[in-house]
């Protein structure tokens, strides 16, 4: 037997504003999608609080993540650059800041010294382990009313939704 459904939300009310006030508009877009961006300021809200709390700002975790994934190997700052979707200038700043907060080393690439490598240090292991802990509770209690069923549901509908946008696979170099 699955739960009650819960009553109405905010975007039921704004839906049936819609409907009052434009009723020749088919609103059924703004049921899923304002339900995602009202869900997406949640998880922002928790994203910055799991953050903060291990020291570390969004952008910080974004890169430190990139190269946690990757294991013990250094990855190349363009290939940072492909995961976390900023320019090259923007990435450089960002291992300046890395860099100087002791959190990831920078070398030159032995086969081509044109090109940086970045790894990981101790204390971003630290920090970026400490934050992805807290993220996972948060997100753990966002999506606590769903069953695992209904995640996996969700999480595949989200995926097709996203394929267009996101389809191509980033370098892991």
């Amino acid at each position: 037997m699955s739960a009650p459904a819960p009553g109405p939300d905010e975007v039921d009310r704004i839906l049936a504003g819609w409907a009052d006030a434009r009723a020749d508009l088919d609103t059924a877009p703004l049921a899923v999608l304002s339900r995602v961006s009202r869900l997406a300021r949640h998880l922002e809200t928790a994203r910055r609080e799991a953050f903060a709390s291990s020291d570390i700002e969004g952008w910080e975790f974004d890169v430190l993540s990139a190269l946690r994934r990757a294991g013990d190997e250094p990855v190349s700052a363009g290939a940072l650059m492909h995961q976390t979707l900023v320019t090259s200038g923007t990435m450089t700043t960002r291992i300046d800041k890395l860099v100087a907060r002791g959190l990831v080393t920078r070398t030159r690439d032995e086969r081509d010294r044109r090109a940086v490598r970045i790894a990981l240090r101790p204390a971003g292991i630290e920090h970026v382990d400490a934050a992805m802990e807290r993220l996972l509770a948060a997100e753990e209690r966002l999506l606590a009313p769903l069953s695992p069923r209904d995640r996996g549901v969700l999480a595949a509908s989200l995926r097709e939704l996203l394929h267009p946008f996101e389809s191509d696979v980033s370098p892991k170099d």
